[in-house]
């Protein structure tokens, strides 16, 4: 059994029920803060100009950073596909702490540091933790689908 197995064979049989409601809560965030680039997507792109060697694709890369988050969310939510959305998620929060959120110091009053990091973690978690019992994925995994044949 390689690593990946095991990890997800730990998470499956380690999972409490409320996790899930963490899951749900991280994907609704996500999607939150996908709305609002959406809103503000100028803004997201002259943020993202800002830093020489991102301006080139910085449109690019500001309808990435809002697919991720709008498309992620709504699958973390769900519990479908849940280590994919994360890994989806992860180079934009972590781009997020780098690039932008250095720029503002620690502890000012009107920063999303302290958001990005309870993010990223929750991120980090759920990738190895996975979907959990209450999910599509785990509804998947118990209800196969059977085989008629249609001849």
């Amino acid at each position: 059994m390689n690593m990946l197995q095991r990890i997800d064979r730990w998470g499956q049989t380690h999972h409490p029920r409320w996790i899930d409601g963490l899951r749900v809560l991280l994907g609704l965030v996500l999607i939150a803060k996908g709305i609002q680039f959406i809103g503000n997507i100028d803004q997201l792109n002259a943020t993202i100009q800002q830093q020489p060697f991102l301006s080139v694709m910085s449109m690019w890369l500001a309808h990435y950073i809002v697919f991720a988050h709008l498309c992620g969310g709504i699958l973390i939510t769900m519990g479908l596909l849940t280590r994919v959305a994360v890994l989806a998620n992860i180079p934009v929060l972590l781009g997020a702490l780098i690039f932008i959120q250095t720029a503002t110091p620690l502890f000012n009053v009107h920063t999303e540091l302290w958001l990005t990091l309870v993010v990223l973690a929750g991120l980090l978690f759920f990738m190895v933790e996975g979907s959990g019992p209450i999910s599509v994925d785990h509804y998947m995994a118990m209800h196969p689908e059977k085989k008629t044949d249609a001849a």
